[in-house]
């Protein structure tokens, strides 16, 4: 249900955004979603096509840029994609990590008329 208030939140800032530009319409938006997230893209376009409606992002297409999570290393600065099953440092076997990339979700780009 949270997809709900994102998805609503990414119309918000699209609509600004077209405003700022005089737009007549957005036609196309480029979300970025990290693999770790909790977003499920299915659930952002069912929200999509049912709150777009009415406005000048009606009919847009989102497209989903999913990006693999990224872990640094604090012990030895190590920087790598854990695998599901490991999220040891493969250099040195600590667990203390920091998520570089991963949990994201943000509006890249806009298209717009």
């Amino acid at each position: 249900m949270h997809e709900l208030a994102v998805t609503q939140s990414v119309l918000d800032i699209a609509l600004r955004r077209a405003a700022e530009r005089n737009a007549r319409r957005i036609t196309d938006l480029y979300l970025v979603v990290g693999q770790w997230s909790s977003i499920v893209d299915d659930s952002v376009q069912f929200y999509w096509d049912i709150i777009s409606e009415g406005t000048i992002a009606q009919g847009a297409v989102l497209h989903f840029r999913r990006v693999p999570a990224e872990l640094t290393c604090l012990d030895c600065g190590q920087v790598y994609q854990p695998t599901s099953e490991e999220l040891l440092c493969p250099q040195c076997a600590s667990t203390r990590v920091r998520l570089r990339q991963g949990d994201e979700l943000r509006l890249e780009a806009i298209d717009i008329e």
